[in-house]
């Protein structure tokens, strides 16, 4: 792998900054949406964040809006059902969607079917959507239910980048090998991004070029 030239550098300085800009400014919760009928008009352009339940997507959406509590975390895994649509930039740039998490354990065969209905419906029809970021639990990798979403993810081809959440939670040895066999996997699938973006929402890892990605995605 070549090293970036100077012009390189300096434009991926200034998109990671117009995107700290953007992150930083104005952001306000728009709607849940339990159905498709509910959804907003789609008027921006939307980045959708998908994961297992308690795979840490509210603290990830908190650490690049550098917000406290704009995504708020669940006592319950898998209780929220809905899809939580948070406008960014005045007037507003594009949309951040906080989709239900999935993977929970205590939910019953209707929460679950629910759930994919509504999931797999976004995903297919929702044109302004341009990307969908994939956390995955960087102490774990990559489970069952991951690769379900996955299929889901190709099968309603939609391309999605997929994020390696809490990396300071494990030795760096075992974060290289999670790396490693995250990327193979992503090489298999046909929507999958082959860079892995690997993130700490406590330490700030990775978050000010995951913003630069997701500006770069909306393309605004």
């Amino acid at each position: 792998m070549t090293a970036p030239t100077e012009e390189e550098t300096t434009a991926r300085a200034a998109l990671e900054e117009r995107a700290r800009r953007l992150f930083a400014g104005p952001v306000t919760f728009l709607k849940s949406a339990p159905a498709l009928q509910f959804l907003p008009d789609p008027t921006v352009p939307e980045i959708a964040f998908s994961g297992r339940s308690n795979v840490g997507k509210s603290s990830l959406l908190n650490a690049l809006t550098g917000r406290n509590s704009m995504a708020r975390t669940s006592v319950t895994p898998g209780r929220t059902q809905e899809l939580n649509f948070f406008d960014l930039g005045e007037p507003i740039q594009m949309r951040l969607v906080d989709m239900p998490g999935y993977g929970f354990a205590k939910a019953p065969p209707s929460v679950t079917e629910q759930w994919r209905r509504l999931v797999r419906d976004f995903l297919r029809g929702r044109v302004v959507l341009k990307r969908t970021l994939l956390l995955i639990d960087a102490r774990h990798g990559i489970k069952a239910v991951d690769q379900d979403m996955m299929q889901m993810l190709d099968e309603a081809a939609v391309g999605y980048r997929v994020v390696l959440t809490k990396a300071d939670k494990i030795k760096a040895s075992d974060l290289a090998a999670t790396v490693a066999a995250t990327e193979a996997a992503a090489r298999k699938r046909t929507a999958a991004f082959p860079q892995i973006h690997v993130t700490s929402s406590e330490l700030k890892m990775g978050i000010p070029e995951l913003r630069a990605a997701i500006l770069a995605d909306a393309a605004i």
